[in-house]
């Protein structure tokens, strides 16, 4: 195992969204570390119901990013003018920030050229509606974000290539009934830096024994 170069406390602190990504190839050496410590991730009763789709191939990365493009302009983009209204709060206790719109914004359009993308895809799961389906696979995509830290390279989770996700499954060769479960970009950081992620105080959202049970933090 590579010797990490942060401390576990620190990387679970420090390990924001990076969507500003430079196109630097990742050493096949270092993928697959980060995909070994992926399948480390916890998974119920052992099962392990994942598969991980390795995307590099820059024309598959060309067919799907206008999905991407069009996911994000139907989510966010046509509110490009509210959210970038310089007179709205610059840090909303919910939603997006205007810095974080224009790191989201420059995903969108950039994503094709992130050296990696990595595709957890659960088989069998097309047609389902089970609340926990993510539960074995969402702790997995965060070891892979985690390791990911370890080696300096930034990524992000993702979704907006849903819009089409039956062109998506046939580009990658996916089985019928299998369903993807994200997209996570992954590169070297083009700018930006590791920082705690701006959350409300934990006092705020923990509640002691029973709902609506809270005390201030020593």
């Amino acid at each position: 195992m590579p010797e990490d170069k942060v401390g576990l406390l620190e990387g679970l602190q420090t390990t924001p969204a990076r969507r500003y990504l430079a196109a630097t190839p990742i050493p096949e050496e270092v993928l697959w570390d980060l995909l070994d410590a992926a399948v480390r991730g916890p998974s119920g009763g052992n099962r392990q119901p994942w598969g991980w789709v390795v995307v590099r191939d820059p024309a598959t990365k060309a067919a799907i990013a206008p999905f991407y493009v069009e996911g994000w302009e139907k989510a966010y983009g046509v509110r490009r003018d509210e959210l970038l209204d310089p007179d709205r709060d610059p840090w909303p206790t919910s939603g997006l920030s205007a810095s974080t719109y224009r790191a989201v914004e420059h995903l969108a359009h950039h994503i094709a050229e992130a050296p990696v993308w990595v595709v957890p895809v659960l088989p069998g799961a097309a047609q389902s509606h089970d609340k926990r389906l993510g539960a074995s696979v969402y702790g997995a995509v965060q070891n892979l974000l985690l390791a990911a830290r370890a080696h300096g390279i930034g990524g992000v989770l993702t979704s907006f290539h849903l819009t089409h996700e039956e062109e998506v499954k046939e580009l990658l060769g996916l089985p019928a009934d299998a369903a993807t479960m994200g997209l996570v970009p992954l590169g070297y950081p083009a700018r930006g830096r590791w920082s705690q992620p701006r959350r409300r105080p934990v006092g705020e959202v923990v509640h002691w024994e029973r709902w609506g049970e809270q005390r201030d933090r020593p």
